[in-house]
């Protein structure tokens, strides 16, 4: 496996196709309950939760996504890739609306400047896996490549191999502290106008101590203080920004100092056990089973979580959003198997009682799987083939096989989740 950290590249028009569809598609899946496109199992799943905590506390959320510099690309950046499939980081500055109502009455609402990261996984370059397993995007159930490109034996629907790849396997959002496009000249005008209201304002207070009368010369004197204002407005709007970059950035990485370098240390580590490890698939397997469990209303009915009962409050979450910092507590080995403490931040919506609150919280998160296993990036928990009967299930919410009662031995093929509390 090789890892590509540095290259920045524009994102292909063919992927990019697929990524405004997802982008489009996120709204509704959220907010509806729709299906989601060209994203893996796991996230649909994770959608569908999260749609289903919604209803149950009788929430309706709009959840919109819009470009917020259509001039700009997504460009992709950091890379890395198996004997079958690469994958990159995407990242594109978007901006997100939230609006909240229960029982038809709105409770909170936002518009935040984000940069969305996704991460794309296609198949190698002329490299066709046709022996690997793959979903099917219209029934979910598991078949070879081959399989699905003959005609899925389940449902008959056949593809060629862009439909199945390239596709989503994580996403997540970060605020902005960046300006773009019209929305700094929009900013810059705001400023100006409130520059000259202000001067203006301190003109006529100042007439009105003199006792001077309104004449023609007073009103062509409001020329100069125009322009004065076109400066002190671009001034304001300067200092504005340097406000904003530091109230937002020292928010949005405050207690989060101790993540940095954490990707490097864990990924060295861990290529000492499996050379074909990569940090930035673990990060995204972690905030896949994180917001799993949190989203369930049993954590302790997945099969891949271990722990105690999550706390009483994770039930009133509402949106779950990775905080940009995975830090590494440490890793540990024995017996075949890696434990590896980590300290998780998240940007979290709550509701209650028909409140809604906003939280940067920090979660442990200790995570085990066997170091005697090969990687599979192509893992889904949500469909999985029996190593028994053959037969495909969901394994997120099924400890035993349906068809012929044996447990599944998760720890065999992906990471588990072991304990996880709010620190």
């Amino acid at each position: 496996m090789g890892n590509n950290l540095f290259k920045i590249t524009d994102l292909k028009d063919s992927f990019r196709g697929k990524l405004n569809t997802f982008m489009a598609t996120l709204g509704p899946a959220i907010s509806k309950g729709e299906k989601i496109s060209f994203a893996d199992n796991d996230i649909s799943y994770l959608l569908q939760l999260q749609n289903e905590r919604l209803k149950r506390k009788r929430l309706s959320m709009e959840y919109e996504l819009y470009d917020r510099d259509a001039q700009r690309k997504p460009v992709a950046g950091a890379a890395w890739r198996d004997a079958h499939y690469e994958s990159f980081v995407c990242h594109e500055q978007i901006g997100v609306r939230r609006k909240i109502s229960k029982d038809g009455a709105k409770i909170f609402s936002d518009d935040k400047k984000n940069i969305l990261y996704t991460t794309i996984t296609d198949v190698t370059t002329g490299v066709h896996p046709d022996d690997e397993t793959c979903c099917c995007p219209n029934c979910g159930n598991v078949s070879t490549i081959a399989q699905l490109r003959d005609g899925c034996p389940y449902c008959g629907t056949m593809y060629k191999m862009d439909d199945l790849f390239p596709k989503v396997t994580g996403y997540f959002f970060l605020n902005d502290v960046a300006i773009v496009g019209s929305e700094g000249v929009k900013g810059i005008g705001i400023a100006i106008l409130i520059s000259f209201a202000v001067n203006l304002l301190i003109a006529l207070i100042s007439l009105i101590v003199k006792q001077d009368r309104l004449s023609v010369g007073t009103l062509l004197g409001l020329i100069p203080l125009l322009l004065v204002s076109l400066f002190t407005g671009y001034v304001y709007y300067s200092i504005y920004l340097f406000v904003r970059l530091i109230v937002v950035g020292s928010s949005q990485s405050a207690g989060k100092f101790g993540a940095v370098g954490s990707a490097s240390r864990f990924e060295q580590r861990m290529k000492q056990i499996t050379p074909e490890f990569s940090f930035e698939y673990f990060r995204s397997k972690a905030i896949s089973l994180i917001k799993t469990a949190v989203y369930s209303e049993n954590a302790q009915d997945l099969l891949f979580y271990r722990g105690g009962p999550l706390a009483s409050d994770f039930k009133d979450v509402i949106d779950l959003n990775y905080g940009g910092a995975l830090g590494l507590v440490g890793v540990a080995e024995e017996n075949g198997r890696v434990t590896v403490a980590t300290d998780a931040f998240f940007d979290v919506l709550y509701e209650s009682n028909s409140k809604v609150w906003f939280r940067r919280e920090k979660y442990r998160a200790i995570f085990q799987r066997r170091t005697d296993i090969p990687i599979n990036l192509q893992f889904s928990m949500t469909k999985i083939e029996c190593p028994t009967c053959g037969g495909s299930f969901n394994a997120v919410r099924n400890r035993n096989c349906p068809y012929c009662g044996n447990a599944y031995d998760i720890i065999s093929q992906d990471w588990i989740l072991t304990a996880l509390v709010r620190i």
